[in-house]
């Protein structure tokens, strides 16, 4: 249409310059040639018309090719949130920590939020898909579309060659007023006119069929675009809602599980605070002038055995240490006054942390025997 246009100006100016070489008077008035002003309007509005429909079939491209690119990257990262949802479960089934299940509970939080997340996202590549790329592909390739633009183009054709006419008509005119009564320019004058009034005639009635058309698929073209628009949108919402829902949940469960191993001593490891501030166990010749046994509670019992129960796993980091694993029974013999016990487990012997352990004075016969 913008050719048209152009071409269209192109004509009205050679028109003028026939007319303003042949001079004006009744027979060269441009009025009496020239394309009436309701054909001009409806001509400019078939171009605005055609132009319309034209940028929106571009924006509805432009949304489709975007959409397209958000589904091959969202179905990336729903495969990659399924295998992190994977591996999460597979930890939490499979650790075998001793110390603690906190971690097992989250990695299972975890992986439950991350398969809830990545099936919220597959429903909206699904939306984006088919209640918003599928129909404006539609509409841009749809017969309505495709028809009216025919239509307008033909109307253009038609306008164009009933401008090209109207000068051929001057052309005739202007040699019918220089020749008076001869018959051959006369001839040739009335078919000229009679070809112009039925191009006329013809675009007229074109113009009000492509017209006609070319609104019916603007206005379907508005309201179905902002209908997928809106409905995006909406399915963009609720996503978001869904997801911020689903890691409010996660997040509330994490943090309840580590303010409930702050809040348990039990669950605590008292390593670092030994690392950090009792001094190395001492060596046997150290002790060998110490008295035997300072009881759990503080007393002094001189030479007196008893039997404690390790409540935490120790790990040995040198040969006159002692390992020990959660419900160990040890003979504790040593206690020195450093925070240091020394004692057999296993049949094997060595100094740990007193405060891994705590006294027993009744203890199952099965557990004896294992120490």
């Amino acid at each position: 249409m913008e050719a048209f246009r152009k071409l269209r100006d192109q004509v009205a100016r050679q028109q003028q310059a026939v007319l303003k070489q042949f001079g004006g008077g009744s027979f060269g008035s441009s009025e009496n040639i020239s394309l009436d002003e309701v054909e001009l309007r409806q001509h400019h509005r078939i171009e605005k018309l055609y132009t319309s429909t034209r940028s929106c079939k571009h924006f509805q491209r432009d949304v489709v090719r975007g959409l397209e690119g958000y589904i091959v990257t969202g179905s990336k990262q729903v495969e990659i949130g399924n295998k992190m949802a994977e591996d999460s479960r597979k930890y939490g089934a499979e650790n075998t920590c001793t110390s603690s299940n906190s971690l097992t509970k989250a990695a299972f939080s975890f992986s439950r939020a991350r398969t809830q997340m990545t099936k919220e996202q597959e429903y909206l590549l699904r939306v984006y898909s088919t209640q918003v790329a599928e129909p404006l592909r539609a509409l841009i390739l749809g017969a309505p579309l495709e028809d009216a633009r025919h239509l307008a183009q033909r109307y253009g054709r038609l306008h164009q060659e009933a401008e090209a006419q109207a000068i051929e008509v001057s052309k005739r005119r202007v040699k019918a007023k220089e020749v008076p009564g001869n018959f051959d320019n006369i001839s040739k004058l009335e078919a000229a006119e009679t070809k112009l009034e039925d191009l006329k005639s013809n675009m007229k009635v074109l113009g009000k069929e492509a017209a006609s058309a070319m609104l019916s698929v603007e206005v379907q073209q508005q309201k179905q675009t902002l209908q997928r628009l809106i409905a995006m949108v909406e399915a963009e919402r609720i996503y978001h809602q869904r997801i911020v829902q689903i890691l409010e949940q996660l997040e509330g469960e994490m943090v309840l599980e580590r303010q409930r191993v702050e809040a348990s001593p039990s669950l605590a490891s008292p390593r670092p605070v030994i690392e950090n501030q009792m001094p190395p166990p001492p060596s046997y010749e150290e002790v060998n002038g110490i008295s035997s046994s300072a009881a759990i509670d503080g007393s002094s019992d001189s030479m007196e055995f008893f039997l404690g129960e390790a409540m935490h796993s120790f790990r040995a980091e040198s040969d006159v240490e002692l390992n020990l694993s959660a419900g160990d029974y040890i003979v504790v013999r040593k206690v020195s006054g450093n925070g240091w016990a020394e004692g057999e487990c296993g049949g094997k012997a060595g100094w740990f942390p007193l405060a891994h352990i705590e006294r027993r004075e009744r203890v199952l016969a099965s557990k004896i025997l294992k120490v």
